[in-house]
């Protein structure tokens, strides 16, 4: 049989640069197994030097065109499973595919945004995640059902969304937290995870990263049971809180589950390399504390809020650390032990100043939201 070629295919040259090869890898591989790999592969080698390697890739292998599709060879011959895991982070990788029904368990997310494959291998992988959560809450329930229950994980990644006729793939950053925060030794007891930690966790990140956290907003959804969003302008810059427990139930999670969505998008564009310093006060803060009686729909962060607008001066910071609700308490109501931290940073506060900043809160917290003090 006679075959005609008007233009003769040629292979095709490509450099492979060795600290390239290691960062995508993960992982140093020596000279010799990446040289005996791409001998596999009928890739050879047409010149070396401390850099990398000079390659001649026949014609044949249209499919590797780039040095990162050579990259990717060495990799797959290599296995994946034979790359070490770093042992100082907690990332996971989740599969971008998954099941569509995930959007019925969030009233954020609706089935008419999934981006559907043609050809999907199952039901189950049919889906461009719409989300970070879910499959997330799959690494949780995957872990706690082996009996690693005390939890810190992250995943960069994005969501996939079809709206209005047009495709968006926003980067996130999602965090879990779960079990105890520490194991048990001789010197402390372990000690679960809590909100206060998590968003200490979130608020470090942030300013680790010099980015104000400006507006914070009760985060009212189908997801949490208790959550607060941070607000830039009019794009959400965060949202976290604790896991609903009927979602939970869905994943056959038994134990608190706390989740934060940063909009990664948002972050790059407010990310600061500049760092702020400031004197450390030379004089002593004073805590006073709360325990309030208010209505089941008071937030946490309306009492936050109106208690900063109220004295914007010496009030550096309120935190909640304890919630009651049970049948000891009138219905509709319940208990929540608040502290509120003062400080001058020019002198030291006197206890009339201290009466009179919180008299001052409880008049505020009285007549605007129903707070009575028990």
């Amino acid at each position: 049989m006679l075959r005609f070629y008007p233009k003769k295919i040629e292979d095709f040259p490509v450099f492979l640069n060795f600290d390239k090869t290691t960062k995508l890898i993960g992982q140093e591989l020596s000279k010799e197994i990446i040289k005996k790999i791409l001998a596999s592969l009928d890739i050879k080698v047409n010149s070396s030097t401390d850099k990398g390697l000079g390659l001649i890739v026949p014609a044949y292998r249209v499919d590797v065109q780039r040095e990162i599709d050579v990259i990717e060879e060495i990799l797959r011959v290599y296995g994946y499973n034979n790359i070490n895991f770093t042992k100082k982070l907690n990332a996971t990788v989740a599969n971008s595919l998954t099941t569509p029904d995930y959007v019925n368990l969030s009233d954020q997310l609706q089935a008419e945004h999934n981006v559907s494959m043609l050809n999907p291998l199952s039901a189950d992988l049919s889906t461009l995640r719409q989300s970070l959560l879910f499959s997330g809450l799959e690494a949780v329930a995957y872990n706690c059902n082996r009996r690693n229950s005390d939890l810190k994980l992250f995943e960069f990644g994005k969501t996939y969304h079809h709206m209005a006729g047009t495709y968006s793939e926003p980067k996130h950053l999602s965090v879990f937290v779960s079990g105890n925060r520490n194991s048990e030794n001789w010197t402390q007891a372990s000690k679960a995870s809590d909100f206060f930690l998590f968003k200490g966790y979130i608020d470090a990140l942030l300013s680790r990263m010099g980015i104000d956290k400006s507006k914070t907003k009760p985060l009212q959804s189908e997801v949490f049971a208790e959550g607060v969003q941070y607000v830039i302008g009019n794009e959400t810059l965060v949202e976290f809180g604790t896991v609903k427990k009927s979602i939970l139930k869905y994943f056959d999670i038994k134990q608190e589950v706390l989740y934060a969505d940063l909009n990664w998008n948002l972050v790059l564009k407010l990310v600061s390399t500049k760092l702020k310093f400031q004197d450390i006060p030379k004089f002593p803060e004073v805590r006073r504390d709360f325990s309030m009686l208010i209505d089941e729909a008071v937030s946490f962060d309306s009492i936050y809020q109106l208690a900063k607008q109220t004295e914007k001066n010496l009030l550096k910071n309120v935190q909640l650390f304890d919630v009651y609700q049970g049948d000891s308490l009138p219905e509709g109501k319940k208990s929540y032990a608040v502290s509120f931290i003062l400080q001058d940073n020019s002198k030291t506060l006197t206890d009339e100043q201290i009466d009179a900043v919180m008299n001052n809160l409880q008049e505020k917290l009285t007549s605007e939201l129903g707070v009575s003090l028990r």
